[in-house]
């Protein structure tokens, strides 16, 4: 791996002039990758989440794998939001309670 690739179970940091402004992380498991994003509060609606979405896309399209879900920890501070947040990037909750979505292929 070169510096700064996504590496699974790792996190990713996205920084702009050295301050992070979020986080991503995935794991692939049984041909899917469950991802976790996290970003600062402060920077909401400058599409970092989107950014680190479509990194965490893009690396699970590259392994071959087939879904990107999402778990909800129960303790999250807006986990309405946050379903609402990736039903708007095509996810879809599923009876376990993940959010999850078909692995689509994103241009280079």
């Amino acid at each position: 791996l070169k510096d700064g690739d996504l590496v699974s179970g790792e996190w990713w940091r996205v920084e702009e002039n050295g301050q992070t402004l979020g986080y991503g992380w995935m794991d692939a498991t049984w041909g899917d990758a469950e991802i976790l994003l996290a970003v600062d509060p402060k920077t909401r609606e400058r599409g970092v989440g989107s950014f680190i979405l479509e990194q965490l896309e893009r690396e699970a399209a590259g392994r071959g794998l087939n879904y990107m879900y999402n778990v909800i920890p129960e303790g999250h501070p807006d986990p309405d939001w946050l379903k609402r947040w990736l039903g708007s990037r095509g996810f879809e909750l599923t009876r376990d309670g993940h959010m999850k979505r078909r692995v689509r292929p994103v241009p280079a």
